[in-house]
């Protein structure tokens, strides 16, 4: 059905792959892939924080850290001052976002079986669901 590739790797030569090149492991990409969704998450998350006082969204914030930390070798994420937001969104925006993300994030935890960060991420989507039921409600 589907032509077999007749050429060669361009990544691979015919002594092995380019010592030269820095190459990751599966799991390092994965890695790298869910601190950056779960460290866009906080952002967000810190948004939404600035917005409107929240005990929820302040210790989602603590365990995203923790876990964006804990992919990233120790190295705590970068998070902006809860007075300085960029620009300007709505609260229901900003919890459509953060359910987009935690659902990203969700797929990548799953993918590489980290139960911690999927567990996490399934929350916080649940989380943003229920905190954009009551608009949709009120809209209507």
């Amino acid at each position: 059905m589907y032509e077999p590739i007749r050429t060669k790797s361009v990544h691979n030569t015919a002594d092995g792959p380019n010592p030269d090149f820095p190459h990751r492991s599966r799991e390092e990409e994965l890695d790298i892939q869910l601190a950056g969704h779960l460290a866009a998450l906080l952002a967000v998350t810190d948004e939404l924080r600035a917005r409107e006082t929240s005990a929820d969204l302040d210790a989602a914030a603590e365990r995203l850290a923790e876990q964006v930390g804990r992919l990233r070798g120790g190295r705590a994420p970068v998070r902006a001052a809860l007075g300085a937001t960029g620009r300007e969104r709505g609260a229901a925006a900003l919890h459509r976002k953060a359910h987009t993300l935690a659902g990203r994030a969700l797929v990548v935890a799953a993918s590489r079986a980290d139960t911690a960060a999927a567990i996490l991420a399934a929350e916080r989507m649940d989380a943003h669901t229920a905190a954009l039921e009551p608009r949709a409600l009120a809209s209507r």
